[in-house]
């Protein structure tokens, strides 16, 4: 039998410009997702657990990217909350030589920001 893992969190989308250009010198920026905890699910799936990840997102097409992001790692997807306007983003700068990343958030008003425990039904997640 699996052992089950629920892991619980903000799932972002990240926006980086290709290789190492900066912010200013970026024309496009590619589109990820990911977070803490759900790299943890993505992780833990792939090493074979019963891995759950619980959040909220949008019930747009955004939203349900971030969703696709996970199922197709094997994340069990079944307990995260719709609703919401906004899925939070980050936007990544990645590092070169002596040149730190850089990070900006940009999070306020997220669909897991707005959530409260009503949201989510803990008795059957657990």
């Amino acid at each position: 039998m699996k052992q089950k893992v629920v892991t619980f969190g903000e799932i972002m989308l990240r926006l980086a410009p290709e290789g190492y250009y900066r912010f200013v010198q970026a024309d496009t920026f590619g589109a990820t997702y990911g977070g803490g905890e759900a790299n943890v699910a993505v992780s833990l799936a792939n090493y074979g657990f019963d891995a759950k990840f619980v959040t909220r997102l949008p019930k747009h097409e955004i939203g349900q990217c971030a969703v696709n992001s996970l199922r197709k790692y094997g994340v069990d997807t079944s307990y995260i909350a719709r609703g919401g306007d906004r899925i939070g983003i980050y936007y990544l700068e990645k590092g070169a030589s002596q040149r730190p990343s850089k990070v900006i958030y940009d999070r306020a008003g997220s669909s897991i920001y707005t959530a409260t425990s009503a949201d989510f039904n803990w008795d059957e997640i657990f």
